[in-house]
């Protein structure tokens, strides 16, 4: 759900899950990012870590992924202060770890058992979504936490989207939650796309690559 008054959204679909905080950033209205990512991500993370901190989790404990654009799902038993080379997704179980990944038109998945407690986001764009990250989180869910796909909860943040994209990745990662055994019901999606309002989103194509970054989070409580 959008509040006007701040810069930030929620989704109901995972709101109504107990054990879990998450947060989805939006454009800030008074920090310059016309320009590289690296100086624009730096821009943000004072901004950024706060908002962790506000949904309830120690700064110390955010932790965010190298974003390479590749399938590697990186498994986190331990909070880490350096962002995990080489992966694009992030999973865990641990009660107080918070997890960033960063989007401007790619899509962030969310994913939350809450009958184990595992959790995860993954940064699933074009090519993300061409090598199956979401299928890549699902199965390492399974394999370390136990998670059965009947359990999950997916959601798929504001993304870009035909006609303004060319793919329509969005769906391609719905139907790979369909496909690992995820129930329909349980894989939410907004269906806005980033590039048709700069208002509220950062759009890396709209820009032409010098914008922000909206950061999901998503951590466990309990």
């Amino acid at each position: 759900m959008l509040n006007p008054a701040q810069p930030w959204m929620t989704f109901p679909a995972l709101a109504a899950l107990p054990g879990f905080a998450h947060r989805f950033t939006l454009r800030h209205p008074d920090i310059n990012v016309d320009d590289e990512r690296a100086v624009v991500v730096e821009r943000l993370w004072d901004w950024h870590r706060s908002q962790a901190q506000e949904i309830g989790f120690s700064g110390e404990t955010l932790c965010i992924a190298e974003q390479v654009h590749g399938p590697e799902v990186a498994v986190l038993t331990a909070p880490t202060s350096a962002a995990i080379a080489g992966t694009d997704g992030i999973i865990s179980n641990v009660p107080g770890l918070v997890i960033g990944i960063y989007v401007a038109d790619c899509c962030a998945v969310y994913l939350a058992d809450p009958r184990t407690g595992a959790f995860g986001i993954v940064h699933s764009g074009k090519k993300g979504s061409e090598l199956g990250i979401t299928t890549q989180a699902i199965q390492k869910m399974q394999q370390y936490f136990g998670t059965e796909p009947a359990d999950l909860h997916i959601q798929l943040s504001p993304c870009i989207r035909p006609p303004a994209y060319e793919i329509d990745f969005a769906a391609q990662i719905h139907q790979q939650a369909l496909a690992a055994g995820v129930p329909a019901a349980q894989i939410h999606d907004t269906g806005l796309c980033t590039s048709l309002d700069l208002h509220r989103f950062y759009s890396y194509r709209m820009e032409k690559g010098r914008t922000g970054r909206m950061l999901a989070l998503l951590g466990r409580t309990a």
